[in-house]
C-alpha cells in the first residue's frame, strides 16, 4: 500500500493501553491521566481482525506501545496471535522495562523479534527525578533478563531529557558492554513533550566522541523505522538516532499509529484519522473496515512541520494516549 506522495505504508504502531506504571515528566502528569474504560479499549479479538486487514494492504511490521504495554494482561497472547497472520513478518515491543523480568519468558515464547527499552538515566536518583518512580534495580534486571534470549534484538530508547553529558555517554557505555542498540530519540512537541528543549544531534554526537572517540555511520539498518546509526571502535552494538526535529525523515516515513481505543492515525502531529473500534462494533463488514483503512494510509500528511514557527501540533493527547 501506497500514499498518495508515493511512500510504502508497511509499518503499524499499536497501543494495547493507555495505563503506565511510570510517570515520566515528558509524557504523563504525576498523579497520571483520567484512564480509558477497560471497555473502550479494544478487544485483543478487535486488533487481529483490523491487523489482517492491514496485511492484505501490505503492513508487514508491528509495534506494541503502551503507556506501557506489559501492564496490560496477556500481552504475549497478543504477540502469539499476531505472529500467526499470514503476511506479518516481525512483531515488536517497546517497554520501560519495570515488568520485563517477569514476562521475558512468556514473549520469547510467543516469538517476539525484537524489544525496544525506554531508559534515560542509569542514575537512580536521576531515574526517580524523570520517572517520578523508583524502579532502576527493576529496568536493569529486566535488560540483563533479556540479554538471555539472544534471538531477541534489544534496543534502548533515550530521551535525552536531563542536561549532564555523562549520563549520556553512561548510557551510549551499554552498546560497548553489551550487544544492545542504544538510540537518542529527540523530544517531539507533544503533550508534556512541549515544556522541554529537545537536544539535537549533532550536539550528542560531540558529547559521545569526547567520552569514546570517532563515530562512524553505518548503512545498515537495524529497525522498522526512521533511525540510523553510527559505530564505535570497540562497541558490541551501535549508537542510533530518531531525529524528528533536526533531521526531517517524512519523505521515508512507512507507518500509521492506532491508539489504545481504535483511532487509527497517520502522523503524529495531526488529530485526524479513523475511528475503527466504532464501525466495528456497529458492524461493518471486513471490506468496509479495509477500505477505511485504506483511506487514512491513501490520506497520509506530506510531513509535520512542528518545525514551522507558526505551526503547532493539533494533536491534543498525551504520547502516553497516542502509543509514542
Amino acid at each position: 500500500m501506497k500514499d498518495r506522495f508515493g511512500r510504502e505504508i508497511d509499518y503499524l504502531r499499536i497501543s494495547i493501553t493507555d495505563r503506565c506504571n511510570l510517570r515520566c515528566v515528558y509524557c504523563m502528569p504525576e498523579n497520571g491521566i483520567v484512564q480509558i474504560p477497560h471497555k473502550e479499549i479494544l478487544t485483543y479479538d478487535e486488533i487481529i481482525r483490523i491487523c489482517r486487514c492491514m496485511t492484505d494492504l501490505g503492513i508487514r511490521k508491528i509495534k506494541l506501545t503502551g503507556g506501557e504495554p506489559l501492564t496490560r494482561k496477556g500481552c504475549a497472547t497478543l504477540v502469539q496471535m499476531l505472529k500467526g497472520l499470514d503476511g506479518i513478518n516481525k512483531v515488536t515491543l517497546t517497554t520501560n522495562g519495570v515488568l520485563l523480568k517477569d514476562q521475558i519468558r512468556s514473549l520469547f515464547e510467543a516469538g517476539i523479534d525484537d524489544i525496544n527499552i525506554s531508559l534515560d538515566t542509569l542514575d537512580a536518583s536521576r531515574f526517580a527525578q524523570v520517572t517520578r518512580r523508583e524502579s532502576l534495580n527493576q529496568v536493569l534486571e529486566g535488560i540483563e533478563a533479556a540479554l538471555q534470549y539472544p534471538a531477541i534484538g534489544l534496543k534502548i530508547n533515550c530521551v535525552p531529557v536531563l542536561e549532564e553529558p555523562e549520563n549520556l555517554a553512561a548510557l551510549a557505555g551499554l552498546a560497548r558492554q553489551y550487544p544492545i542498540h542504544v538510540r537518542f530519540i529527540e523530544m517531539m512537541p507533544i503533550g508534556y513533550g512541549r515544556e522541554f528543549q529537545f537536544r539535537g544531534e549533532e550536539e550528542i554526537c560531540r558529547i559521545l566522541e569526547r567520552a569514546y572517540g570517532i563515530m562512524t555511520p553505518v548503512t545498515e539498518r537495524y529497525g522498522n523505522g526512521p533511525c540510523h546509526y553510527y559505530k564505535i571502535e570497540g562497541f558490541q552494538g551501535k549508537i542510533g538516532f530518531i531525529s524528528a526535529m533536526t533531521h526531517k525523515f517524512c519523505d521515508q516515513c512507512n507507518r500509521v499509529r492506532m491508539t489504545a481505543e481504535g483511532y487509527l492515525k497517520a502522523c503524529l502531529q495531526y488529530q485526524t484519522g479513523t475511528d475503527l473500534k466504532s464501525l466495528m462494533r456497529s458492524g461493518c463488514t471486513d471490506e468496509e473496515l479495509t477500505e477505511a483503512i485504506q483511506k487514512v494510509i491513501w490520506e497520509k500528511p506530506v510531513s509535520h512541520h512542528f518545525t514551522s514557527v507558526e505551526a503547532e501540533a493539533d494533536e491534543e493527547r498525551l504520547m502516553s494516549q497516542i502509543g509514542g
